[in-house]
């Protein structure tokens, strides 16, 4: 599968640098306790406080889930259908992912997912989510 990499920032680094080991890890705000996601600059609760990367578990379920026809941004035409998902992960957020690992069409909301790795060239891995 082909894929456009996403880019490494400042914020998203942690993040990214644990890929490299497949452990998947979130932010979590040091002054609500609770998981942001996506990996930003700022905490919204507390500008001033850094965030406490922690490992996550690499579950989810789907939450909603969209099965494209036409080759995305990036994507080689070989690959074919593919699945677009937000997943809810336990800590309290839902990711925007890719479902791997089953036919498209047998995807549904509710579905329990555990998390996949696909390799990227520089050594990061892309989270993805296949059937549990």
């Amino acid at each position: 599968m082909k894929l456009i990499e996403p880019p490494v920032t400042e914020a998203s680094a942690p993040f990214w640098d644990a890929t490299r080991e497949q452990r998947f890890v979130l932010p979590w705000s040091t002054a609500t306790g609770k998981t942001v996601w996506y990996p930003r600059e700022v905490d919204p609760a507390a500008p001033d406080q850094p965030f406490d990367w922690r490992e996550a578990s690499g579950e989810g379920v789907v939450y909603a889930a969209s099965v494209h026809h036409k080759t995305g941004p990036g994507r080689d035409p070989d690959d074919g259908l593919y699945v677009v998902a937000l997943v809810e992960l336990p800590e309290g957020v839902r990711m925007m992912t890719n479902i791997v690992g089953c036919p498209p069409d047998e995807v549904t909301v509710g579905m329990p997912v555990r998390l996949a790795w696909h390799p990227l060239s520089d050594g990061r891995h892309l989270p993805m989510f296949a059937p549990a």
